[in-house]
């Protein structure tokens, strides 16, 4: 899969969000890299033989406080090709699957949510309500 129709998944993935949610994210970038670097997989405590789809890197929304802003670095969300393409056998409807799932969770990350109670509203299908 090229690089472009991978953004262009990761696009749709980032538009399938509700918009009630997309107007709130600020100061927020989406960024798509190849793998994981060995950093982030020791920062994130992944095991060996384990890997990261997405990444959330930043201060949730709900941490910010009133001094927040001005010159602060954007938070980033990083979308991973190839543990997604590995995941998803580079069958194009699982790969879209997998990064709208992804970008959910990753922006889920962003309000504050953790991941036992994204996983647990995954299960149940339910999302960002609350």
């Amino acid at each position: 899969m090229t690089d472009e129709r991978f953004e262009q998944l990761v696009s749709e993935g980032i538009e399938a969000i509700p918009l009630r949610f997309l107007e709130k994210l600020k100061n927020v970038a989406v960024v798509i890299a190849d793998a994981p670097s060995r950093d982030q997989m020791h920062e994130n405590q992944v095991l060996e033989g384990e890997t990261l789809l997405g990444l959330y890197e930043g201060i949730p929304l709900v941490e910010r406080g009133e001094v927040y802003g001005g010159l602060v670095l954007p938070d980033k969300i990083t979308i991973f090709k190839l543990p997604i393409l590995e995941a998803s056998g580079s069958d194009e409807n699982e790969i879209r699957r997998i990064v709208k799932e992804t970008v959910w969770h990753e922006i889920a990350h962003y309000f504050g949510y953790g991941d036992e109670e994204i996983e647990e509203r995954e299960e149940k299908g339910t999302n960002f309500s609350r």
